[in-house]
């Protein structure tokens, strides 16, 4: 079991609004944008008047034209996470980084931030571009416990608009920056802690979402879509058990269901035509299945969810689906935009003070790879 100590998370200052991006002249605005992704803002580190005059039409230029590295915003979120779990850069005994887009192929960006902090301990980067914070606490719990630090440091820093192609409005729509970071032990006790984890991935399908070097993000959009919603969707559905306020838990070891060759023709067909990202949020049972479960920990607990960011079309399907009302439905991406692998813990590093004792709390996470992760965290005792 780990135990969540410390969150924290970061944003740049500049905000790209649909205004901006309507300004660029590259056929958006806002109700174009609403209508397809549900974002209204994201924030950047580069200079608006970069992205402004030059549409970031070469990406190897977009380092200089920002105000911060990956370093600098991971260090940043990381302050927040250790002031958080009240203690310092020297009681971190391991430093775990991962982004979808680091700054240096070498040296570790873990090695990067904890220069930024002060830090005198092993780094190394666990990668698995959206679902990194998944995959990072996957790693930690299959360790023993005795073997790791008290202590455990995990960022994740995404400046993913440096990858933006901005003449292109599919992908300029979606993007902003973002940085998160969590202290976590596997020895001493928390309230908030991690009963189940586990993630999986479908490599022959690693070319549906890319980064080439110093090149531009790229992705099969309706593909990666419809796994993502689907992927989401099988997440919640193998906690069902619990809307009864049943202990049991779906096991670690199983195999975990690849999508296969059918369940690859299916990736396109996620959304239908008639769904919209500005539609109403789900409220009650009425909006799925006739007799679908409702979202609900019972005996006065709550089952909350976090997914990835992605975007407000695909979480309102995944919430439709498995009948998550809103208020349960923690998301940040109507004013931040898909961050990568930071969106769900900075969702949950907003929204920490929130919880409440006997909570629980499903986040469903997937990624280029293709890569998926689930993760049940409860606040108290079982």
């Amino acid at each position: 079991m780990l135990y969540l100590h410390g969150l924290g998370h970061f944003h740049p200052e500049n905000v790209i609004d649909n205004r901006f991006l309507a300004e660029l002249d590259i056929g958006t605005s806002d109700d174009w944008i609403l209508e397809r992704v549900g974002i209204r803002e994201r924030r950047t580190s580069l200079e608006l008047s970069y992205i402004r005059e030059t549409k970031n039409r070469d990406p190897r230029a977009a380092a200089e034209a920002s105000r911060y590295t990956n370093a600098q915003t991971g260090a940043a979120a990381a302050r927040q996470a250790l002031a958080q779990a009240g203690i310092a850069p020297a009681d971190v005994g391991l430093v775990i980084s991962g982004s979808s887009a680091p700054d240096h192929v070498t040296p570790s960006e873990a090695a990067t931030v904890a220069a930024e902090l002060g830090v005198e301990a092993p780094c190394f980067d666990v990668n698995a571009a959206c679902a990194t914070f998944g995959v990072q606490l996957a790693y930690l719990d299959r360790m023993k416990p005795e073997a790791l630090p008290p202590f455990i440091l995990i960022v994740n820093p995404e400046n993913l608009t440096r990858c933006v192609d901005y003449s292109d409005r599919n992908t300029a729509v979606l993007f902003g920056d973002g940085s998160a970071a969590a202290v976590v032990s596997a020895t001493e006790p928390a309230p908030l802690h991690l009963r189940f984890v586990d993630c999986a991935s479908h490599p022959a399908s690693w070319q549906k979402a890319v980064i080439p070097r110093t090149g531009y993000f790229q992705q099969d959009g309706s593909a990666v879509q419809g796994f993502a919603i689907r992927k989401m969707t099988e997440a919640i559905q193998r906690f069902h058990g619990l809307r009864s306020d049943r202990s049991d838990l779906p096991a670690a070891s199983r195999p975990p269901i690849g999508p296969g060759e059918e369940g690859m023709g299916r990736m396109t067909n996620g959304m239908t035509g008639g769904e919209t990202a500005s539609g109403p949020p789900p409220t009650t049972a009425a909006s799925a299945e006739e007799g679908a479960p409702v979202l609900d920990g019972g005996n006065g607990r709550r089952l909350l969810f976090i997914g990835h960011q992605a975007n407000l079309g695909a979480l309102n399907t995944v919430c439709q689906r498995s009948v998550i009302p809103d208020e349960c439905h923690w998301r940040n991406v109507v004013m931040y935009g898909n961050t990568g692998c930071s969106g769900a813990p900075a969702v949950l590093s907003q929204r920490r003070s929130d919880l409440r004792p006997r909570d629980r709390l499903i986040m469903a996470l997937v990624g280029a790879g293709l890569t998926w992760a689930t993760l049940l965290w409860q606040v108290g005792e079982p």
